[in-house]
């Protein structure tokens, strides 16, 4: 595999990180948004490598050959992937982690073309080739393992709880009979805890939105799930939320990618592992208020 690459932010420190394109500013009125830049000020987040070279990679062919980036992503989900309907803003950890792998592969923000995949569809829409690879809290494991391939993971995170930032929870041992917990319907989370603290009241909602507002509300004293998104909504409203205890499970989250293209997985792979103040200045743009700290995770080897 022959590659050249001018990205030059890859070494440089966080601080001297540019702020993102008007496209995606990060204005503070913006869900799950952090540290943009200035308003109006012109300046780009990425350096948009030149003359990239990824001999045996079919995906890599397939971008060349249309001049364009087909990223799979979630748009419901503050602080990861989420879209304004009201600006068309696309903002979001998991969707400049998208943009970062673009900008690798020499495509800029114009050449990127965002679309909302199910999850339930992930693997469907990776193995037709409709995404050319998908960034949307994406655990690995080994049954998707089966069809696909991952890169990452790029963050590793797990079950958890959000909770009202005067509460005296502080972790899931606190939980009894007097705190309802919430999360998604039918969702594993909620099931872990119907399994593991059978005493506690449990309510379920469509989304994890209707949930937070119930916390907000009082309805429910916690919700459960995965805590990156809880870091999220914590990162959106972070004097009246706040993410407690440490994770009670374990979910790496990967960049799902057509199954044999090591080539690819390779590129993305050697990206995350050089990039360690680039990954840090995303986290901490878009999920660095929720007062969490995290760490980049090492990649797989596999």
């Amino acid at each position: 595999m022959r590659r050249t690459r001018t990205l030059a932010g890859i070494g440089i420190a966080a601080a001297a990180l540019l702020a993102l394109t008007a496209c995606n500013s990060g204005s503070p009125s913006s869900p799950g948004a952090g540290t943009g830049g200035d308003e109006g000020e012109d300046s780009t987040w990425f350096e948009v490598a030149d003359d990239v070279q990824l001999e045996g990679s079919p995906t890599f062919d397939a971008i060349k050959e249309r001049d364009k980036v087909v990223v799979g992503v979630k748009e419901d989900q503050p602080g990861l992937g989420f879209l304004d309907v009201t600006t068309d803003e696309r903002t979001g950890f998991d969707v400049d982690i998208a943009r970062w792998i673009a900008a690798s592969l020499g495509y800029d923000e114009d050449k990127i073309e965002f679309k909302p995949i199910a999850s339930a569809n992930r693997e469907q829409a990776i193995t037709n080739g409709d995404i050319d690879y998908y960034v949307g809290t994406y655990s690995i494991n080994d049954k998707r393992k089966e069809l696909i391939d991952f890169a990452g993971p790029y963050f590793i995170t797990g079950q958890g709880l959000l909770v009202g930032s005067d509460s005296d929870i502080k972790s899931e041992k606190d939980l009894n009979a007097d705190t309802t917990v919430c999360s998604a319907t039918g969702s594993t989370p909620i099931q872990n805890i119907r399994d593991n603290y059978p005493e506690v009241p449990t309510k379920e909602f469509d989304l994890y939105s209707a949930c937070v507002e119930a916390l907000l509300s009082g309805e429910v004293q916690a919700v459960t799930t995965d805590q990156a998104i809880l870091i999220g909504y914590a990162a959106q409203d972070p004097d009246n939320l706040m993410v407690v205890g440490e994770p009670f499970s374990e979910e790496r989250y990967g960049v799902g990618l057509t199954k044999g293209d090591d080539a690819l997985r390779g590129h993305i792979n050697e990206l995350f592992t050089d990039g360690g103040d680039i990954w840090q200045a995303i986290f901490d743009k878009n999920l660095g208020s929720s007062g969490i700290e995290v760490e980049q995770p090492e990649v797989d080897a596999y």
